[in-house]
């Protein structure tokens, strides 16, 4: 029978195809996989029960120690109160037994000599005993006393009722675990680059002592993903119903809250995890895109003077010369400001380096990597103090290899002048208008793709610099050019209220504009 059985099943495997097996044999690897993790889950969970369990124990003989410290304390008091009490009265009682014994004392001798008087037979003698006695008794002491206990020896009024205080520890019990928050997406608000997360709870808790809010920053609407590769960052011991994030970059789409409730033994369960959106434009500089004489780190650019040079010698096949480069960088370098969060270029490879011929002559620009082809965007730029001279704006892709920023009809853009003198103009289509407005110590850029308009502000008092009116008829690039100096940029902001409000109440124009704008591209 044995053998027929192995025949058998040597036939039924013969006709199973092999990707068949192979499919089999991936499933039961793959469930043996589910049941390993499944296995370690239980593994830590109940090592977690244990190790909390035990730390549940300490705190529970901490508290029940502190309770015995404190009646300890109670009763040391109270003890001490019945003896300051008995040794009050004692003290009464001792004095005033005192004063009646010596009374008692003096009375009793004066009663023996009176007595002996009465036997006294002379007249004339009798008569002076008998004045002597009257003196002395009318001036006793025992005549004087008081014959009423000070102090009584009731000490009721220190006795104690434990009545309700024992059926308070009777009613002992584990602080009940607050109930999970409700986060009201409606009460939340997304603005300026912060977020206000508010909640309530089911029902009223006066115990509560604090919440604590999570989040982190997702690509994916809905609730959290359980593999997501961003981890909760915590804001803990919040009094209040509701918190603000600010100074958020908002270089994912959406973030996920969550917020429990605490008393001051235990955290309650999780709200229901609520997303909002936070999309706003992200994009660093394109190192490909850029002119050999800038340096360039993701939001950073800074002039390099000697980078034509030093590329013309990695490409006539010198060699491991990566740091001797970077030490002639630094030599030459006539900006006295170190570049935000710059690296050594020569970690940079030398065919990136050398292959970039995007821009070239005096037309020292790079590009955002990231085209505009919708929408309403902001971003801000900031220029170090001995920058002589930058242009910020956007351009269409067809920006030429020579051209510069605002000096064809393809590019818009704001440029400042800090050499020889000091110029702020507006600038497009070879056109330029000064501007008759100080330099802000950051700008802030916006752009309405589908309004056609490019505006500039001051990012700090958000005052309206310049706007350009144009019908953007391709992708737009936000685009920057840079001489003897250096830019930083600031990406992941949202359209400030400010500026969406002035946006609602002008045009963006303005009379005096007119020649640079109305330009359809």
């Amino acid at each position: 029978m044995d053998l027929i059985t192995v025949e058998v099943g040597r036939r039924d495997s013969e006709c199973i195809p092999k990707e068949a097996l192979q499919r089999i044999i991936s499933t039961l690897a793959n469930k043996n996989d589910e049941i390993q993790n499944f296995i370690d889950t239980l593994n830590q969970t109940l090592k977690g029960v244990q190790e909390n369990s035990s730390n549940i124990l300490s705190e529970l003989d901490e508290e029940f120690d502190s309770l015995y410290s404190i009646l300890d304390e109670v009763k040391e008091s109270m003890i001490n109160s019945i003896k300051q009490e008995q040794a009050r009265k004692s003290q009464e009682l001792q004095s005033q037994l005192s004063q009646c014994n010596n009374a008692l004392e003096n009375s009793e001798e004066l009663l023996e000599f009176a007595t002996r008087s009465l036997d006294i037979k002379e007249p004339e003698e009798f008569s002076k005993a008998a004045r002597q006695i009257k003196d002395r008794v009318t001036m006793a002491s025992a005549f004087r006393l008081s014959l009423k206990p000070k102090v009584s020896d009731n000490m009721t009024h220190l006795m104690v009722d434990f009545s309700q205080e024992r059926q308070i520890l009777q009613t002992l019990k584990f602080l009940p675990v607050p109930k999970a928050p409700e986060i009201d997406p409606v009460e939340c608000l997304v603005a300026d680059n912060s977020v206000t997360v508010a909640w309530r709870m089911p029902e009223e808790d006066n115990k509560i002592d604090h919440f604590i809010l999570e989040y982190r920053k997702t690509n994916f609407d809905g609730l959290p993903r359980v593999k997501d590769e961003r981890c909760w960052e915590i804001v803990d011991n919040i009094k209040g119903a509701e918190y603000t994030l600010s100074g958020l970059k908002f270089d994912s789409k959406y973030m996920n809250f969550r917020v429990r409730a605490c008393n001051k033994a235990v955290a309650g369960e999780y709200s229901d995890p609520v997303t909002l959106e936070t999309k706003a434009l992200n994009f660093n500089l394109d190192n490909s895109s850029s002119h050999l004489n800038l340096r360039v780190e993701d939001t950073c650019v800074e002039w390099d003077p000697t980078g034509g040079k030093g590329q013309d010698s990695k490409s006539k096949g010198k060699e491991n010369k990566g740091s001797v480069h970077v030490t002639s960088l630094k030599k030459h370098s006539r900006s006295g400001t170190p570049s935000p969060k710059r690296t050594s270029v020569g970690s940079r490879p030398p065919a990136v380096r050398g292959s970039r011929d995007r821009f070239t002559g005096e037309s020292y620009t790079v590009l955002g990597d990231t085209a505009i082809e919708s929408g309403q965007h902001y971003w801000e730029v900031k220029a170090q103090k001995d920058c002589k001279s930058y242009s910020v704006g956007v351009a269409y892709k067809t920006l030429g290899k020579f051209d510069q920023l605002g000096k064809t009809n393809t590019s818009w853009c704001i440029h400042v002048n800090n050499w020889l003198q000091n110029t702020f103009a507006a600038k497009h289509n070879n056109k330029v208008k000064a501007l008759d407005v100080a330099v802000p110590e950051r700008i802030g850029v916006f752009c309405d793709f589908d309004g056609g308009q490019l505006s500039f502000y001051d990012a700090n008092s958000k005052q309206l610099l310049y706007s350009f009116k144009a019908k953007f008829t391709q992708p737009v690039l936000p685009g920057f050019m840079v001489w003897c100096g250096g830019l930083s940029l600031s990406t992941g902001m949202q359209v400030p209220s400010a500026v969406r409000t002035l946006q609602k109440n002008e045009n963006g124009m303005t009379g005096s504009t007119s020649s640079l704008n109305n330009i359809t591209q």
